[in-house]
């Protein structure tokens, strides 16, 4: 097995160089001239799975490559939209194919840019950087980053070469963030010192053993056989090496820590948005969870982290508890005798004024009782905030082209996504940690720290 390297020479090679084991990428590769009908060159890192809201989101810009591990279910994601949109998908059909962003960053670089990156967690930041380090504006799946380090540099890179950015939790994008926020801003729920937020996630089973089972796999049984079709090694990436394992893919891997973040890289980067914009919530000062087994290989089936949220300016300080694994919260007093809470997902935000449930996305956040809904619905205030047309692809794409900044662009998603990702710092601690954020450490738990960072295979960037 080849052997890690540390995060501080990372750094050191990321900052004097960009790529740890492809100098080809790293010539000065200005993007492409603009294209007919002021159209983008994008490159898509990603087309299956996820990916394919990717490839529907750029399909009207100049797609000039496509890069997923996966040639079969590359091609395939490329055939489902020409299914469904026979006539805008022409520049998605001719793209050229690659199975390794290196390569393709070497071969088509000055042609390139915008990039989509749709992979793995763990992958997200080698890309991403790559691509930020050549100039391109990026767009990212949430959640930004594998650990709270990757998103604080990528934050910092961001910002130096003033490209555009977007982490793709779909949300913030639309009306029910905004409305939020607005009525937030306007005082109509008061002091907010409590959120909640719940979900039925994960969804995962680790490896091929039952539900609650954390054995490591017996390889013994079963032949590890990559597909054909798909580039295992970069699949890999920084991960360290290791055989072939269908217990990983497609995307069981959430559920893996040299992979995944677990329930809050799946979805709180969405459950959590409205409120913690809302609510300027910055970085916490602590975090504490409870949980199922966590081990040094597989996140929990289940916890309940509580952070805590200092006052910012005239805003007092918040208590924000999350459970996932279907552990719910107590019915909240003002919900009507009778109605439950969505099982799936939301967040209420308790105010001196008035409570607030949300659903998954925002797409629904109304005060309750309903009865009280009604009787302040003809006061509340008006709408402040630019509403987005046409989803979070089209706001990032807008700005690429000179429009307005995207609501979660790094600036705003990468401290965003420090603190989901401190949940994991705890969870995998199993103590409650305190955060000093400017120095980026946990002061009260040393051993804690090693979860902020990793270390990466060498050869990926």
């Amino acid at each position: 097995m080849p052997p890690l390297i540390s995060r501080r020479t990372f750094l050191k090679s990321t900052t004097a160089a960009t790529a740890l084991a492809f100098p080809a990428v790293l010539r000065a590769q200005p993007a492409g001239t603009p294209t007919p009908n002021n159209r983008l060159n994008v490159a898509i890192i990603g087309a299956a799975g996820r990916g394919g809201a990717a490839v529907e989101g750029v399909r009207n810009e100049n797609v000039v490559a496509i890069c997923d591990i996966d040639e079969e279910r590359g091609r395939g994601a490329v055939k489902a939209l020409a299914a469904r949109f026979p006539e805008e998908s022409s520049s998605v059909a001719a793209a050229e194919h690659f199975n390794d962003y290196r390569k393709m960053f070497d071969q088509l670089g000055n042609k390139i840019d915008a990039v989509t990156i749709s992979i793995p967690d763990h992958m997200h930041f080698p890309a991403a950087m790559t691509a930020m380090s050549l100039g391109k504006h990026v767009y990212v799946e949430k959640p930004l980053a594998h650990t709270v380090w990757e998103t604080r540099e990528l934050t910092r890179l961001a910002r130096e070469k003033k490209v555009i950015t977007q982490m793709g939790n779909q949300g913030h994008a639309g009306d029910g963030c905004r409305l939020l926020k607005e009525w937030v801003d306007a005082g109509v729920l008061g002091e907010v010192r409590e959120v909640v937020s719940w979900t039925n996630r994960p969804f995962y089973p680790p490896w091929r053993e039952a539900v609650g089972s954390f054995k490591k796999p017996d390889h013994s049984k079963f032949i590890p056989v990559a597909p054909k079709s798909l580039n295992w090694d970069a699949w890999l990436g920084v991960a360290a090496e290791r055989a072939y394992d269908p217990a990983y893919m497609p995307w069981k891997w959430r559920g893996w820590w040299d992979f995944g973040t677990g329930a809050f890289g799946d979805v709180a980067c969405h459950i959590m948005d409205g409120a913690y914009w809302a609510l300027n919530l910055g970085a916490p000062t602590s975090v504490e969870a409870i949980s199922t087994q966590a081990t040094d290989l597989a996140c929990p089936l289940a916890s309940v982290v509580t952070s805590h949220f200092p006052a910012r300016g005239a805003l007092p300080p918040v208590k924000y508890t999350w459970s996932d694994g279907s552990l719910m919260p107590p019915l909240p007093v003002d919900l009507e005798i009778g109605r439950d809470l969505p099982s799936e997902a939301g967040t209420l935000l308790f105010g001196s004024k008035a409570t607030v449930l949300c659903s998954f996305y925002y797409e629904t956040v109304r005060i309750i009782p309903e009865a009280k809904m009604r009787e302040v619905a003809p006061h509340l205030p008006a709408k402040t905030i630019p509403r987005v047309s046409g989803g979070p692809f089209a706001e990032w794409l807008a700005g690429c082209k000179g429009g307005p900044k995207p609501g979660s662009n790094f600036e705003y998603s990468g401290p965003f996504t420090e603190s989901v990702l401190l949940s994991n710092v705890a969870i995998r601690s199993r103590r409650r940690i305190e955060w000093d954020t400017k120095a980026m450490k946990v002061t009260n738990v040393p051993s804690a720290n090693q979860f902020i960072t990793k270390e990466y295979r060498p050869g990926w960037m």
